[in-house]
């Protein structure tokens, strides 16, 4: 019998839509860790794990933080 991870659950702080793009702000309560994730309609995705202090900075700006952290995002919006 081989042993299944199941990552954490996490539990949605904010979420918001625009021009097919969804960004949720989500917390893990296992850890007590914040991420950002971002899905476009064309079902490409990042996540950015973030601080309390950063938090709703990142959930506004999540393209901005990506570049500034080297994550190249395809079809990013300008």
């Amino acid at each position: 019998m081989s042993a299944v991870h199941t990552p954490p659950a996490r539990r949605e702080l904010a979420y918001r839509s625009s021009n097919g793009i969804d960004v949720f702000l989500l917390w893990c309560p296992a850890d007590d860790s914040l991420a950002v994730v971002v899905i476009d309609g064309a079902a490409e995705s990042f996540e950015l794990a973030v601080t309390s202090n950063e938090a709703l900075e990142v959930f506004d700006h999540p393209y901005a933080h990506a570049a500034f952290r080297g994550i190249v995002v395809a079809d990013a919006p300008v």
